[in-house]
């Protein structure tokens, strides 16, 4: 009954769904009594993907979904006290089965915004072991649905907004999960349909879809169909033979076409008429079985006008094979002289769908002006991303204990943005974007027509603006695990994302070699970064002694390869490597 009333909780996703090391951090808090210590969390990305200038942001819904039912079952913990030392204290599992989210809080961008590198997606607080263990099952839900809608904003950008684009890649997904996921963003980033009926059933994603080329090569010619009777559309007036109706329109057609009766393939107007007669009102052929201009066109224009005889109108054709954009063009000029000879004017404009293996650059040949495509059928190369499999989010500490955390590396790029922080957008005059910038929140927020000095990342140097609008871009949806306003619905957030992308200048826009949207730091944000970075080295830099880790932050060491058997039943010895109880030299402890 729950099932039926939440149709979408049976895509939610579960408290497992995560990492082992998500668990031995959660006992590491545990046991140093730090489990209900306040901390908070960024979820952002680095870069970009695709090469372009922006992302769309997802996802937020099945997070908050997640959020408020996590929930470890009796099941979850036993799975876990059988993965975990088996002399761990007992009242580490009854804590988890007490553990929820009732003091968690989750602001993040509304789906369907336009994203930036280093600007959140999400800010999760709460106590310190709790948002730890979120950190995997977020990553998973806002990553790849910001990675898909993201893709399909492209393909929608390259389309134009007059083509009709649908997703048709279930088949070539990364598994059910994965099918339903790029369904559902697919439509939030501008697709207009899918091809998903489980996307249909629980996201409300409109579905479309007629028929394949196994229906119509299922069918000899031979077959008798039972009732081959139709009425007319008005639903007055005899019933006609429909497969007779049609013998008699192809010759008529052959004869205009310049074809030879006997061309066109029995078995596949066969096939066309069995679907006529279950869909009169959405007839659509498959053109391309044997011969577009030989079988399919023929085949399907005498169908089509019989059923127009009747009162009924056919919704299109379908190319699924060779050069798409050269034979929907013919295709088209077929229909124009033959609408003009049997004076069946809708049949020159009747939509032509096309589909097989379309990436960005088929994509844009088949949108040019003149191209005759009105529908096109997208799989694989927006369900898995071909130019970039993965986002590449990060889910990094930036405060506990109400003090400021960074991350320091080698790598300057994968250092992190310390303390807890508001985001604001920047437009000029003319609505356009000028900045985001990423400040602390302590600091009052920027305001309209005062001069700003911000700091632009990956830049030494500070810059002046003086903004006409200010945006707040992080809006509060969970308070210590409760919904503070209605998640908007997914047709709602697709709407939004479009709207957001035409806000987007030309430059940042463009596809290949965009000019790259700036993202800045307040002056007070800045200096903390330059503070935290110039600590002493003796605060984190580690100190090695003969028996191992003496003190400072822990080295990663695989475990001696004589050790004779794993710490505890299906953790192989490499696995070691990885847990909280790994020996290290003579026998010291470090976390891995």
């Amino acid at each position: 009954m729950a099932a039926e009333q939440d149709p979408e909780g049976r895509a939610a996703a579960r408290p497992l769904l995560t990492d082992l090391y998500q668990a031995t951090m959660a006992l590491g808090y545990w046991r140093a009594g730090r489990a209900q210590e306040a901390a908070e969390f960024e979820l952002f990305f680095r870069r970009c993907p695709f090469g372009g200038a922006f992302a769309l942001a997802a996802g937020l819904r099945d997070c908050v979904r997640f959020v408020r039912a996590f929930r470890l079952t009796d099941a979850d913990v036993q799975f876990l006290a059988s993965v975990l030392p088996p002399d761990t204290d007992p009242a580490f599992f009854q804590h988890l089965r007490a553990l929820d989210c009732s003091g968690v809080t989750v602001r993040a961008l509304p789906e369907g915004s336009l994203a930036f590198p280093s600007v959140p997606l999400l800010q999760v607080s709460g106590p310190l072991l709790v948002v730890q263990l979120l950190e995997t099952p977020l990553l998973c839900l806002v990553s790849y649905a910001s990675l898909i809608a993201t893709n399909a904003a492209r393909l929608r950008l390259i389309a134009g907004p007059e083509k009709r684009l649908l997703e048709l890649g279930l088949r070539r997904a990364q598994g059910p999960d994965g099918g339903l996921t790029a369904s559902t963003y697919s439509y939030l980033g501008g697709f207009d349909g899918s091809s998903n009926m489980l996307a249909g059933q629980l996201r409300g994603v409109p579905v479309a879809g007629t028929l394949a080329h196994s229906f119509i090569t299922s069918f000899s010619g031979t077959e008798v169909p039972p009732d081959p009777m139709l009425a007319p559309a008005a639903g007055h007036g005899p019933r006609v033979d429909l497969a007779a109706r049609v013998e008699t329109w192809l010759e008529r057609v052959c004869g205009h076409l310049g074809l030879g009766v006997r061309e066109p393939h029995r078995g596949e107007r066969a096939a066309f008429v069995a679907y006529a007669l279950a869909f009169p009102r959405a007839f659509q052929g498959l053109l391309d079985t044997y011969s577009v201009q030989r079988s399919g066109l023929p085949n399907f224009l005498a169908v089509a006008l019989a059923l127009e005889e009747l009162g009924y109108q056919a919704v299109g054709v379908r190319l699924d094979s060779g050069d798409l954009l050269q034979q929907a063009q013919e295709t088209r000029g077929v229909f124009r002289t033959v609408a003009a000879q049997f004076r069946v004017p809708w049949l020159e404009s009747i939509p032509i769908a096309v589909s097989n293996n379309i990436d960005e650059q088929e994509l844009a040949r088949l949108s040019q002006k003149g191209s005759e495509v009105d529908v096109i059928g997208i799989g694989t190369s927006v369900v898995t991303c071909p130019r970039q499999p993965s986002l590449g989010c990060v889910y990094k500490l930036v405060s506990v204990g109400g003090q400021p955390r960074m991350k320091l590396t080698e790598d300057p790029e994968k250092q992190t943005l310390p303390g807890s922080k508001a985001a604001f957008r920047l437009l000029g005059s003319d609505g356009a974007l000028l900045f985001d910038v990423l400040q602390l929140a302590e600091e009052p927020p920027p305001q309209a027509g005062q001069e700003l000095r911000v700091w632009p990342r990956g830049t030494q140097e500070s810059c002046t603006v003086r903004p006409v609008h200010v945006e707040p871009l992080l809006r509060l949806w969970v308070q210590q695990g409760q919904l503070c306003e209605p998640l908007p619905s997914l047709a709602e957030s697709r709407a939004f994302a479009q709207q957001s992308l035409s806000r987007l200048s030309p430059a940042h826009r463009r596809l290949e070699q965009p000019a790259l949207y700036q993202v800045a730091l307040s002056e007070k944000l800045r200096a903390l970064v330059d503070r935290l970075s110039a600590e002493p080295a003796t605060h984190w830099t580690p100190r090695a002694s003969q028996g191992g880790l003496e003190s400072g932050i822990s080295m990663r060491v695989h475990p001696p390869r004589e050790d004779p058997s794993p710490a505890r039943a299906g953790i192989w010895p490499d696995q070691l490597f990885w847990l909280p109880w790994t020996r290290l030299g003579s026998g010291r402890c470090a976390a891995g």
